[in-house]
Order: structure tokens, then sequence, then C-alpha cells
């Protein structure tokens, strides 16, 4: 059990630390299409990306896949202009990018695992538990972006409720912001 909670704490702190801003900004690309009344739209895309984020983890904790660590740390940033570029060409199609959503959360996700793996599986190898650490870690990741999420709902009921922000404004608002983020992560990435 003391391995499921070591692991677990570095799957949450993977995705709530100052240092994750990453894949925060990935979570907020993904989630900004969304309000309360899709959570369980959220949900299934949340888990999505787990599902992504376990398989290459997994994968190259197992040492069946290995990739650059610089090529990795720059298509990160990539996945999430992509993601807050699709939100703003799907912003006046309704659901069309929630769909789409799905499957750049599931691709990307495979990518974000990456990031990830080399540390891990240093710490997996010592382990004789490969199986529980990676079980931990994955339940731990999703708890914490399910608590990114959590905020990101939140902060859109508040805008869209409170002060009556338009949906199409508080999308363009934070795909556009985030769109900017990214690009300047992937420029000071850059692997050559």
């Amino acid at each position: 059990m003391s391995d499921f909670v070591f692991y677990f704490g570095l799957g949450w702190h993977h995705i709530i630390s100052a240092d994750a801003l990453d894949h925060q900004l990935f979570i907020l690309a993904l989630a900004s299409v969304y309000i309360f009344g899709d959570i369980k739209k959220v949900l299934i895309l949340v888990t999505a990306f787990t599902i992504g984020h376990s398989l290459t983890l997994a994968l190259s904790v197992l040492d069946v896949i290995r990739f650059s660590s610089k090529w990795v740390e720059f298509l990160i940033p990539c996945t999430i202009f992509i993601t807050a570029i699709n939100n703003l060409i799907q912003i006046d199609k309704k659901g069309a990018s929630a769909r789409i959503n799905y499957y750049l959360a599931l691709g990307f996700g495979l990518i974000h695992g990456m990031g990830f793996a080399n540390a891990i599986r240093i710490m997996l190898a010592k382990d004789q538990s490969i199986g529980m650490g990676l079980f931990g870690f994955n339940v731990g990741l999703e708890a914490g972006q399910i608590f990114v999420v959590a905020i990101i709902l939140a902060l859109a009921y508040v805008f869209l409720n409170f002060f009556k922000i338009a949906r199409r404004d508080w999308i363009f608002f934070l795909s556009s912001g985030v769109f900017a983020l990214a690009v300047k992560m992937a420029v000071e990435r850059l692997p050559f």
C-alpha cells in the first residue's frame, strides 16, 4: 500500500505542481470548451488523456519505446497550441471542438506520457511492483486532472453566470492565452 501512496503522490504532483504548467495548460485548453453541465464529457476527456499518458508511460518504463527527451519536451507545448488552435477554429461550431478534443486528449496524452517517463522509469525499475507503481501514479494523475478541471469549470461558471461573459468570448480568451504561452514554450524548447 505504501508503494501505491508514494506513486499516487507522484501522479498528483505531476499535474498539480508549479512545474507542471505545460500539463495544466493542456488541460485548460481541453476543458475550456466545457461547462458544468458537461461534467460527464469532461470526465471522459480527462480519462482519455490518462489512458494515452498511461500507455506510453508503461511502454517506456518496460523499455519497449524510448524517445529523445529534447523532442518530447518540444512536442508537449506543440500539443497544447494545436489544441488551442482547434478551439479557436471550432469556436462557432457547437459541439464539434468537444468531440475532436476526445481524440486530441487520447493522442496527445501519448506524447505527454513520454514527458515523465525517464524519471519514473528509474524509480519503477528499482521497485518490485511495477504494476502497483504505474497504477498508483495513474490514479494520482487522474485525481489531479479532475481537481484542475473542477477549478476550470468553477471559474467558467462564475465568469459565464455572474459576470455574464459570453461562452464564445470565454473560449476565445482562454484558448488565445494558452496558445500564446504554448508557442513561447515551444520556441524555448526547440530541440535543435
